[in-house]
Formats: structure tokens, sequence, C-alpha cells
């Protein structure tokens, strides 16, 4: 659907109930902020269907009340600590929400020199900037050193050396943490574990004495710190504790090789629900994890969080207009305008998002694949969703703030979707839709004389 016309920043009006008895509906992934009132779907103090009306679909809606909040339980865990909360913008990159994460205190993880223009661009501060990622390129580092972040997490012997020959070249040196893969099960998705002997990530644990005292040799690198990283969506307090277990040991490994660390970098990975999942509270979970630093005399330390779906998963939904019901004698569908280029964990993990409706109807539920109108049959949603929906109707898609509009693609030629960010009863356009013209702008028409016909 192409958008609407719509303020960039308004207060919508309330909307009347879509039927005298409104239809009764479970809470979302996300409530409070994505709530139930007067028989629709509200975000914070706006209704859903208002922001879809004025804006079109498929859109992406945020709870800035949300985002804050999620940054507020990291901060508050780690009150009285020397600490750094680094928002890890590969789970949502859009400026307006990394805006958000600066001015709430935040650092930044970035893993291209993409973010880091991001990250810049949206104000943060370089000093509380680190730097991850297996594939850093040259210039990337340059222009990193250029510009002053904070620190490197380095990932391997190979980018070691490369790093400390530009540091060298710039007349400079380039703080380091290296990123010890502790051989930890996180007990996740395969695709998004990163801790475990296999991963590409990390310097092996066993390795990890011997690169540090390498590092220590390099005259363009400054040693300041460690770096841990297990994984994404971790419902489970224990293997953060196996995992800080071994990097402690560590740490005292190194340090008795007269090698001091200035810092511990524990990553982020914590998860949300989605379905059923009870991860634990950010809290307690930090409550745990600072407990068992204090129990090994490590309480002292600066310390780093890098948490990126935590912050805006449930931030975050998107809707979708039904465009076409397609019942059939072995699957019924529904087919709608978003699909896996807009939201591609469903076709990539095989991920679970909780689909309702933004105005429910009554009725006898139905069960629906929800289906998007890209030209692949791995293009889904959900699958056997208990739904009464007609076309023309809106869907929302839960726990879509996070990996879902920095993954998207313009497959299929299609532009990417709009972004609406909402602080209590006012909304603002954060990202407009992409039109076609948007999608070849980079383009260049053919120039070359080159054969235009063959013969027989």
């Amino acid at each position: 659907m192409t958008a609407r016309p719509g303020s960039a920043d308004t207060a919508l009006p309330t909307m009347t109930p879509t039927s005298p008895d409104p239809v009764a509906m479970p809470a979302l992934p996300g409530a409070p902020y994505f709530h139930w009132r007067d028989g629709e779907l509200w975000v914070e103090e706006l209704p859903v269907a208002e922001l879809a009306r004025a804006h079109g679909t498929p859109l992406f809606v945020y709870s800035a009340s949300a985002m804050r909040d999620a940054a507020r339980a990291y901060q508050q865990a780690l009150a009285g600590r020397d600490a750094l909360v680094c928002y890890a913008m590969k789970a949502n990159s859009t400026l307006a929400v990394l805006e958000l994460f600066a001015r709430a205190g935040c650092g930044f993880d970035i893993v291209s020199g993409g973010e880091l223009e991001r990250a810049l661009r949206a104000g943060a501060d370089p000093q509380r900037i680190v730097f991850s990622g297996v594939g850093k390129t040259r210039a990337e580092m340059r222009r990193a050193l250029q510009v002053g972040i904070g620190c490197f997490n380095v990932e391997s012997l190979a980018e070691l050396d490369v790093l400390d020959a530009v540091a060298r070249e710039l007349g400079c040196r380039a703080p380091v943490s290296l990123r010890v893969n502790p051989d930890v099960d996180a007990q996740t998705h395969p695709y998004i574990s990163t801790g475990l002997r296999d991963n590409k990530f990390g310097i092996p644990h066993e390795q990890a004495l011997a690169a540090y005292q390498r590092a220590a040799t390099l005259p363009g690198l400054q040693v300041v710190g460690i770096d841990c990283h297990i994984g994404s969506q971790i419902t489970s307090v224990a293997p953060y504790l196996d995992a800080l277990d071994r990097v402690l040991d560590l740490v005292e490994q190194v340090e008795a090789a007269g090698i001091a660390l200035h810092h511990l970098d524990l990553g982020g990975g914590l998860g949300i629900t989605y379905r059923d999942e009870t991860p634990p509270a950010v809290q307690a979970w930090m409550a745990a994890l600072l407990q068992r630093l204090d129990a090994r005399g490590h309480g002292h330390r600066r310390l780093l969080f890098e948490p990126g779906r935590s912050l805006v998963g449930n931030a975050g939904i998107c809707v979708t207009e039904v465009l076409y019901t397609k019942p059939g004698p072995a699957k019924s569908f529904l087919i709608v305008d978003a699909g896996m280029n807009d939201l591609p964990r469903p076709a990539m993990y095989e991920a679970y998002h909780a689909i309702v409706p933004v105005r429910p109807r009554a009725g006898t539920p139905e069960l629906w694949d929800v289906v998007g109108p890209v030209c692949e049959s791995g293009d889904w949603l959900g699958r056997d969703r208990a739904l009464v929906t007609q076309a023309g109707d809106w869907l929302a898609v839960a726990s879509a703030g996070a990996y879902c509009m920095s993954m998207a693609s313009h497959y299929n030629t299609r532009g990417k979707a709009a972004e609406v960010l909402v602080s209590g009863a006012r909304s603002q356009l954060i990202r407009a839709r992409e039109v076609p013209s948007d999608l070849w702008r980079q383009e260049r028409a053919l120039a070359l004389d080159v054969v235009t016909s063959t013969r027989a």
C-alpha cells in the first residue's frame, strides 16, 4: 500500500470502538506499551489503526517509552558501578532510535564502518563506541582511529597485526580488547550462537593468553580490556555465569603475565518474550553476574554491556494489511502486504512472532498461514494462526523492533517500510516509505556499446 498523507510530528485523534462489545484479547509481548483499549490495539496513548491510516502499511511502529525504560533497567541495575551500556545497533539502526539511546546516556556497539557513521550522525560520543566484528577493513579501522573510538574488540590474531599496522601509519595507538570465545553453549538458535568452538567469532579460550602476550608487544596497540559475547536471545542465567567464570580465569592469567586489563565487556544477548519464553528480568540477571564478579574479587572493574534485542525487540510492531483471503483444502492463507523483505526472521530462523488483529472482530477463529507477496515459498510471517479477519483488516506482527528493519531488503524491488516513533500521545515519522525511484538512485543506465541482438 502506498503511504497516505500524515504529519511528521502530530497528535492523532482517538477512535471509537469497532463494536459495543469489544473482543477480549490476550496481552501482547510488549505490554504495557502496546495494549488493548476500547476494543482495539493502542501504542502508548495512540490507536494503532490511526497510525496505519495516516502512514499506510507495511508500517513499523515503535514505543519510545519502551526503549527508554529498557535502557533505564540496565542503568539502574548497574547503579554504583563503573559501567557503560553500549546499545548493539545492529538490532535496529534507524537514526531516531540511535538518537534516543544516545540521549539516554548509552554508548554503542558497532560492527561496520557504516554503523560507525550512523552512530556519529546520531550524536554518539566516539569514546563511548566499541567496534566489534570479525571482518574489519583497513579503511574502517583508519576511520575509527581518526574519530577516536573507545575500543576495538579484536577477534583474531591476523586482525591484531593489521590494526597495529594501521595505527602505526596514523602515528597513534589503538585501544583493544580481545574477544574471547569461551566455548559455552548459550542454548539458543545455532544461527545466533556465537560462543562455541565452531563459531566464527572470537579467539579460542586456549589461545587467548598467547594472543594477549602478542598484543602487548605491538607498538600500535594499547591493551585495555577483555570481551566475551556468547550469543543472542538467551533466556537463562546459567550460560552467562559459565562464560563469566571462564573469562575471569583468563583475566587472572593475563594479569599474572603482567598485562593490565581495565575493563570487562560481557556482551549482551539477553532474550525477550516472543511466545512463551521466560527470560530473567534485567535486575535479576545483572545481580547474579555482579554477585559472581564480587565473589571472585573483580567487582572493582569497569564493566561494559552490549544489549540490543532486549532494548528494542518488544518496543516495536509491524502493521500490515490483509490483501486477500485464500482458503484451501490443505492450507488457508492470509496474503498480507508485508513480506520476508520487511520481516526476515521467520524465513531465516523459522522465528515466531505473535500476530493479532489491530481491531479484533467477533466470530469463530479459523487457522491461517499469514504470508507475504514476495515470490518465494519461504515468504511467511506466521503459520497456523487462529484469526477472525477479512481483506482490508490490519494485523499487527509483535516483537518487531529488533532484526526486522535492520535486516530488511529490497528483494522483488520492494521499497522499505515507513517507521513511526510514538511517545505518549504524539507520533513522529522517522523513516519515510521508499518509492521505486529510491531503489535505483545509485544505479546507472547502460552506456557501453554492447550487443543488443543475436543471430541464430
